[in-house]
């Protein structure tokens, strides 16, 4: 369907174009919502993401799945953005970029107690806090397997990366969350 889509958009079709954006908007914006960890930010490369796609519809591999280019340019704009705040930020002036973290997106529960609420949103908060600190290559594969649900296939596509390098990547990100998170959770 997205292909046909593309398609259409690349021939000039507006329509085609505006259910493309309808189809991916949200999913972009929990990506990079995750790899930023801010909003503005999320905005910013959601829309970059769009006017990238715009401009080189002609590009697009239709051997490809569409999902698999769209987030691979939302993916390494996410990579930039983070690795120019590392430049110019220290990690002290990162860390008090945190706005309110929405952790119930992550959380489909129909049965929640204000105490449970309570603790799920403290661990949410560690867990965010903990990807945060994630170096670039590790934060990337972490939030497209474990926030995006991709597979390692998909993200071997969308990284260009081989699925052995992404896994240990998954690997070693695991890891560093873990020993992050051993005594605070």
């Amino acid at each position: 369907m997205e292909t046909r889509l593309a398609r259409l958009a690349r021939k000039g079709d507006q329509r085609a174009f505006a259910e493309i954006v309808d189809l991916y908007k949200d999913k972009l914006f929990h990506l990079a919502y995750r790899m930023t960890n801010n909003r503005q930010e999320a905005e910013d490369v959601v829309q970059e993401t769009f006017l990238r796609v715009y401009k080189n519809l002609d590009r697009y591999d239709e051997n490809q799945k569409f999902s698999t280019w769209i987030y691979r340019i939302a993916t390494n704009l996410c990579i930039d953005r983070l690795r120019k705040r590392r430049a110019v930020y220290s990690l002290d002036a990162e860390s008090s970029e945190h706005e309110g973290l929405d952790g119930y997106a992550m959380l489909p529960s129909d049965d929640r107690t204000p105490e449970s609420e309570l603790l799920l949103s403290e661990t949410q908060r560690l867990i965010h806090e903990a990807i945060e600190t994630l170096p670039v290559k590790y934060k990337s594969v972490m939030v497209l397997r474990y926030l995006q649900d991709l597979s390692l296939q998909e993200i071997s596509e969308v990284l260009e990366m081989p699925v052995t390098t992404v896994k240990t990547r998954v690997h070693r990100g695991r890891e560093f969350l873990r020993k992050k998170l051993e005594h605070r959770i």
